[in-house]
């Protein structure tokens, strides 16, 4: 068997940082959702995963349950340069910011919880935050200048073609879309590309259309369906 399986794609980040990396590595591999925060998610995840969370790819018996390390099992699979880039350098690079966001940047996950269908307004701006954001538009706009642009893979994204770098960091172009957080100059045109790309496009129709919501409120988190349209 070879699944991959994940949350809610409209709300789990860390679900479809490898999704996107699954998708474009086009090894075949099946998908399956199971929704977030519901009596049974639990008790279905403890079946299947060793941590009894999500990501989880399953390849032959093997189970892989983080998701950079999905997303480098899949790149050795896929053809060269599909997931990481070619050049040596660019791929080390590559691979430091997506550990970066791997491992950084709490604040901005921890006020702007990710929900590609959602818009919310911008949540109060601590320093924390404000320091996150800053990290970011410096980030996106330095490797777009430095390696977007004049290299042998060009394109519009982080190293020029795009790369699990940019896996790593759709989920935070879409929290700054949903919660209107600014980005100016080449960061804003990096977060223009990723929204416009067919690989997310696709991912965000099926987010848009999945029947399972969650809140976040003052006793924590909750979820349920949709209500059909009458």
């Amino acid at each position: 068997m070879r699944k991959f399986i994940s949350g809610n794609l409209n709300y789990s980040s860390w679900s479809i940082r490898p999704l996107l990396a699954v998708r474009k590595a086009g090894l075949g591999i099946e998908e399956e959702i199971i929704p977030l925060d519901f009596p049974e998610t639990t008790t279905r995840l403890r079946q299947i995963s060793p941590t009894a969370k999500v990501p989880l790819l399953i390849w032959d018996g093997t189970e892989i349950w983080e998701s950079l390390a999905i997303t480098e099992f899949v790149a050795e699979l896929a053809a060269p340069g599909l997931i990481w880039p070619k050049d040596a350098a660019r791929r080390a690079i590559a691979r430091a910011v997506s550990s970066e966001m791997h491992a950084g940047f709490a604040a901005l996950r921890q006020a702007c919880s990710m929900d590609v269908r959602g818009r919310a307004p911008a949540p109060p701006m601590t320093s924390a935050l404000e320091a996150d954001i800053a990290r970011i538009q410096q980030m996106w706009s330095q490797l777009r200048e430095t390696h977007g642009r004049n290299t042998a893979e060009p394109g519009p994204f982080l190293l020029g073609a795009w790369s699990g770098a940019d896996a790593f960091y759709t989920p935070v172009v879409t929290r700054f879309r949903t919660y209107g957080l600014p980005l100016e100059g080449a960061a804003a045109e990096y977060a223009a590309a990723v929204l416009e790309d067919p690989l997310f496009r696709t991912l965000e129709k099926e987010a848009k259309a999945e029947p399972w919501w969650i809140s976040y409120g003052p006793e924590g988190r909750s979820s349920g369906y949709f209500k059909p349209e009458a």
